[in-house]
């Protein structure tokens, strides 16, 4: 099948609620950092690509239609070269400062504790599998939130990267396969897109603030 959408938006851009929508656009799953973190074992996949080494990609993510947040839409590029014929869907906020108030509230808080380290032999509860998988997926986390922002404190550094991360995406990809979307345009940008119906239902509203918060310190 391979995947019809690749997502190239970063974290905290609605890709949870995307996600659901996807799925229920789709009919078949849509992969997110949530499935790492549910099947340990992608993780080191994950590492391998992050140090260069890409996997059979029709393999990997056999089943899956769509795949938004990281660590998918950190390879953006890769996935749309892969998949020339899907859709590259570039979530975003409504604007750089809102982005960034949101990760510093939620997903920045975790990474910030992964990439320092947190007291020895101690475990971040996100980690699941066995200490071997839990290390190749801190070392997912690390590469990732590393190789985007660099220091996870620096505000200004962070906002000039996701700045920077819309540009190239709309400087890569033609304007025929790229959709620029936030969650308040809801279903019908999406739909029309894909050529499908708007369904007759609330668009999802998955992953608020409190919820991501509470995921994070369970």
């Amino acid at each position: 099948m391979g995947l019809r959408v690749v997502g190239a938006g970063f974290p905290r851009t609605g890709t949870t609620s995307l996600r659901k929508a996807l799925e229920r656009l789709l009919g078949a799953p849509c992969y997110h950092m949530e499935e790492l973190f549910a099947r340990p074992g992608d993780a080191a996949v994950w590492r391998d690509a992050c140090a260069g080494t890409l996997p059979d990609w029709d393999g990997f993510l056999a089943g899956y239609a769509a795949g938004v947040d990281w660590p998918v839409s950190w390879f953006w590029r890769e996935l749309s070269a892969a998949y020339p014929d899907a859709l590259v869907l570039l979530s975003r906020r409504e604007s750089p400062e809102r982005w960034y108030e949101s990760m510093d509230r939620t997903v920045l808080q975790g990474a910030r504790h992964l990439m320092g380290g947190g007291p020895a032999g101690e475990r971040p509860p996100l980690l699941a599998g066995s200490a071997e998988q839990a290390d190749a997926m801190q070392d997912v986390i690390r590469a990732l939130f590393g190789g985007a922002f660099g220091d996870p404190y620096d505000r200004d550094r962070i906002v000039a990267a996701y700045e920077r991360h819309l540009a190239e995406v709309r400087a890569t990809v033609p304007a025929h396969r790229l959709l620029e979307w936030q969650p308040s345009e809801g279903w019908e940008p999406v739909c029309a897109a894909l050529g499908v119906p708007v369904p007759d239902e609330p668009f999802p509203h998955e992953n608020t603030t409190a919820q991501a918060q509470a995921r994070i310190r369970r």
